[in-house]
């Protein structure tokens, strides 16, 4: 997937996220974040756009920290939302292709590798916006879905950090069934998870459904379409998968 779908994505979801969050209300309870009102949603999400936002416009080059959360509240907290995600964008649609600054996961660039990171950070959040509204939420499609699925699987579970760990080898396989191909395979162990997109050999537990659904269940925001196999991993998944 190129640069320019991600932008457009990350436009169009920052844009709707800010609009369920106007419709629910600053009160509403995030149905997808038990815990959290609307609000802590909002602040969330700008002060991640606005430290993504810092790497690009500074070539900042190692790890920086964020902001973060703001004081504030109401309409001005929905204008400082808005802001921020419009900074983001233009900042990455304006930057060089080969700027230079830290990234954290493998990408053909950095530049890409924010585009694609903030595009899935943001519809994700969008959908939690989406939730406290209830009823059905806007369509994930089915290719973003599967490289969001990737990132996942490959990228942030590919990481050192992954708490996915078994004492036993045990092997777990995701497929998105609306998508040819759209399989993964991801062994764990004591040591950091070894995933690879393909389904071959044995799995211990197979989690499946369409991409999009499947690619939310993965970021814990909706069940498991489709589990067979041990359903032990998928509480692991549950109670494990946590990123940071």
């Amino acid at each position: 997937m190129d640069i320019e779908y991600f932008l457009e994505t990350l436009d169009r979801e920052g844009r709707l996220l800010a609009a369920a969050a106007e419709e629910a209300g600053l009160d509403a309870k995030v149905a997808t974040c038990p815990g959290w009102q609307v609000r802590d949603l909002v602040r969330h999400t700008g002060m991640v756009h606005r430290w993504a936002t810092a790497f690009v416009a500074e070539g900042y080059t190692s790890y920086h920290p964020d902001g973060g959360l703001p004081d504030l509240d109401g309409g001005e907290l929905m204008g400082w939302f808005r802001e921020g995600h419009r900074r983001l964008v233009d900042t990455l649609t304006g930057a060089s292709p080969d700027v230079e600054c830290w990234s954290f996961l493998p990408a053909r660039s950095p530049l890409a590798f924010w585009a694609r990171r903030q595009a899935h950070e943001t519809t994700v959040h969008r959908v939690d916006a989406e939730s406290a509204l209830g009823g059905e939420g806007s369509a994930v499609a089915t290719d973003f879905a599967v490289d969001g699925i990737d990132e996942l699987l490959l990228g942030f579970h590919g990481r050192a950090k992954s708490g996915l760990r078994t004492e036993e080898p045990r092997v777990l396989r995701v497929r998105a069934t609306d998508s040819p191909d759209a399989v993964w395979t991801v062994r764990l162990s004591a040591d950091s998870p070894a995933g690879a997109r393909g389904g071959q050999g044995e799995a211990d537990c197979e989690l499946a459904g369409p991409a999009a659904r499947l690619y939310l269940a993965l970021w814990n925001r909706l069940p498991f379409p489709s589990l067979t196999g041990d359903a032990s991993l998928a509480t692991l998944w549950r109670e494990k998968s946590g990123v940071t």
